[in-house]
């Protein structure tokens, strides 16, 4: 899932507020929110974010408080896409992919990319950072009309895959291979998530529902209701195939009909770090964890996982996992 392509996805929003004024429950993966309790406590943005139509609705009583806290919410969003973008000239990762190194590397990148080789650890080498040669691989070879990349090719990209091969010293990172690039796509939205959910927090919001592509929702007063998350499926209208309740959790969902590369869908974004293959094992996998970093890179890897080390990752981490299998129209619950 997936650092910051332009319109990759239609909205993203926040809702967020002092107590359960702004508790209404918010449907996501909608084109909008509801927030129309309490009106008189409400300070709302509309605009731009993550080159996707972004809407902010905060229910404070100081209405010149929530419209910085607002600001501030922006601003942090575009100075983690100046660090994490593939997509924007002059970010860290488009100069460290360029250089092959990077000195002085911005904290949240060093940060990220330890969390990254963690990810890896853990998932056998199914999440890694440094798959972009296969997308590179793969989309020259879809714009080609071909029906699979080129075998030598393939084996090539491969050997410029390795999340071990990132060395990272204080603050210097270093791509020790030849050839290699990184793409944060699949972790970097869960990261802006977290720092976004933890700016409210830390100002005072007790309860709110971030959704910048991966979904977290803070409820601080025990009172507080859960907030209602509906999982989709593969298909493009969203529609949910099963209704959750989170609190003080964060959710993702992987599906390799979310970006597929070739009309037929025979290729997808999820490439596999250990086999350079291009298709999940399931339509598609989601993921609640305690934060959104965790849950964006874990909805990625376990769309390559076997059932048994989802299951196995679950329970060290204290995860809850549903897939949705080949042939099939409702989700598993198999942790």
């Amino acid at each position: 899932m997936n650092t910051i392509k332009r319109n990759r996805r239609r909205f993203i929003g926040i809702l967020a507020s002092t107590t359960t004024w702004g508790a209404t429950p918010w449907l996501m993966r909608q084109a909008a929110a509801t927030v129309t309790p309490h009106a008189e406590t409400l300070t709302s943005w509309h605009g731009i974010a993550l080159g996707a139509d972004a809407e902010l609705h905060i229910h404070h009583p100081d209405r010149s408080f929530a419209r910085q806290l607002i600001q501030r919410a922006i601003t942090e969003v575009r100075r983690l896409e100046q660090v994490f973008s593939l997509y924007e000239s002059g970010s860290a990762l488009v100069r460290l992919n360029t250089e092959g190194y990077l000195d002085d590397a911005p904290t949240d990148l060093i940060r990220l990319l330890h969390a990254a080789r963690g990810f890896g650890d853990m998932t056998k080498g199914a999440f890694d950072p440094t798959v972009q040669p296969l997308w590179t691989l793969y989309a020259k070879t879809a714009s080609a009309g071909l029906a699979a990349p080129d075998p030598a090719a393939l084996r090539q990209a491969l050997r410029q895959v390795d999340y071990r091969a990132i060395a990272l010293d204080g603050r210097s990172v270093h791509l020790t291979r030849p050839g290699m690039a990184l793409t944060l796509n699949g972790i970097a939205q869960g990261y802006i998530t977290d720092r976004v959910t933890e700016l409210l927090r830390d100002a005072g919001l007790e309860h709110a529902l971030v959704d910048m592509g991966e979904i977290r929702g803070l409820a601080l007063n025990p009172d507080d209701r859960d907030w209602r998350v509906g999982l989709a499926g593969e298909g493009s209208d969203r529609t949910p195939l099963r209704i959750i309740d989170i609190r003080n959790r964060a959710v993702s969902t992987s599906s390799g009909a979310g970006t597929p590369l070739d009309e037929a869908g025979s290729m997808t974004h999820l490439f596999d770090p250990r086999t350079g293959k291009a298709q999940p094992r399931y339509r598609s996998v989601s993921v609640s964890a305690s934060d959104a970093t965790t849950a964006d890179a874990l909805s990625t890897a376990c769309s390559l996982l076997d059932e048994a080390d989802i299951r196995r990752l679950a329970a060290r981490l204290n995860l809850q996992a549903w897939i949705l299998r080949a042939g099939e129209s409702s989700l598993t619950a198999i942790a």
